[in-house]
């Protein structure tokens, strides 16, 4: 007789549909077990103190235990969130915390070996060669989308053109969907980037390949929305519509992001550098007078900078976004579409500044899918300082693969 037993690879791809609103969210924890435990006097949600509402706010945009999730947040909080964005946030979300479960799974070294992913690679493409957490990440997206019905086209960083959706969703989503997967082996923080922007009603009328592209070379200066979702310690999802940016925290006990961080404000100046100093010798004049300059505490700001690198570009923005500071790639290598321009708006949101060396992110217009550029962004006082120097993108690549 045939064992019905589900392998381990299937246990971590499939998870419970999406259910109905009404359920209690003790049945809900039941429901979503990848991503929830029983709650007990131990859980402490990664030692993180989720918000509770202060006095003066409504009650009733919060849950039942007083801490305010990020669904309750968009559909509540008067940041005039509409409607059908709050609910692909809510699929979205959704996604990432399949994502979430397949990254901190045992399992997820076998994947590769179990599917034979690792080989399938566009000659001549533009795009790293993906890996199989890349693939299985990019489809978990790509199903939620669908299925929140609100998505007429996503591009991604491990398709080499965009995918129309649907005709009348009134959204683009561009997304990076695991974001330092090499990382994973070692047990390195990752990341899912993601970017929406209103979909263009004046292309409708053309063909759907290159609606579909138009619609997803919008400048990031018409994003409506952008987040990352950050796989540690503890999985944080870091938002931005526009209006500030905010920090939610996923508890496992509940399986809600949970609002820990709101209107994060990163400092003015840093006193941290995060970039791959060993190609010191490649970079630019201009570069390498900065960082000399700074780490001998020689600067504008007397106090002499550390090096921080985590080679996960989400994990090296988080901490920079937090504790202020400069993270960057001074050679041609972020891609504009997908990394670039959603991190320089949640940054810029936050009272910082990205760049590409020269320009402002935001005011580049992308010319092809996966266009590819240095990229800078922190504190707006190190920001400063940083391209008055001027020489500082890395425009020559000695030793990396084309």
């Amino acid at each position: 007789m045939q064992s019905t037993a589900i392998s381990p690879f299937h246990q971590l791809v499939v998870v419970n549909p999406k259910l109905q609103t009404s359920i209690s969210k003790p049945q809900l924890c039941l429901a979503r077990a990848p991503f929830c435990r029983p709650r007990n006097g131990l859980d402490s949600g990664f030692g993180m103190r989720p918000l509770r509402v202060l006095g003066g706010s409504s009650s009733s945009a919060t849950s039942d235990d007083g801490f305010v999730t990020l669904i309750e947040y968009v559909g509540k909080e008067g940041i005039n969130v509409k409607d059908d964005l709050v609910v692909l946030l809510d699929h979205v979300q959704y996604a990432c915390k399949r994502i979430a479960a397949l990254v901190a799974s045992p399992f997820n070294y076998s994947i590769g070996k179990q599917t034979g992913l690792a080989s399938v690679h566009a000659s001549g493409s533009d795009r790293d060669a993906p890996k199989p957490l890349d693939i299985v990440s990019n489809e978990i997206i790509l199903s939620s989308l669908q299925k929140s019905g609100k998505v007429a086209v996503m591009a991604s960083e491990e398709n080499d053109a965009p995918t129309w959706i649907s005709d009348d969703g009134p959204y683009v989503v561009v997304t990076d969907p695991l974001d330092g997967s090499r990382n994973i082996d070692a047990s390195i923080p990752t990341g899912t980037i993601f970017g929406i922007y209103k979909r263009l009603e004046e292309l409708d009328d053309l063909p759907i390949e290159e609606k579909a592209m138009l619609n997803s070379l919008q400048s990031g200066s018409r994003l409506i929305a952008a987040a990352y979702v950050l796989y540690s310690s503890a999985t944080i999802l870091c938002i931005t519509f526009g209006s500030g940016t905010q920090a939610f925290t996923l508890d496992h006990s509940t399986g809600d992001f949970i609002l820990t961080n709101p209107n994060i404000e990163i400092p003015p100046r840093g006193q941290i550098y995060s970039v791959n100093d060993a190609r010191y010798f490649d970079w630019p004049e201009g570069l390498r007078k900065y960082i000399d300059t700074v780490r001998q505490g020689k600067g504008k700001y007397p106090k002499k900078y550390s090096a921080r690198y985590i080679c996960s570009l989400v994990a090296d923005l988080h901490r920079t976004l937090l504790y202020g500071g400069v993270a960057m790639n001074p050679r041609d290598h972020l891609r504009l579409v997908y990394e670039a321009n959603p991190l320089s708006f949640i940054v810029e949101q936050a009272g910082g500044r990205g760049s590409d060396g020269k320009n402002r992110i935001l005011s580049l217009q992308p010319v092809k899918l996966h266009q590819r550029l240095p990229l800078f962004m922190g504190s707006l006082k190190d920001m400063e300082e940083l391209e008055s120097y001027g020489d500082i993108q890395q425009k020559v690549n000695p030793g990396y693969e084309v």
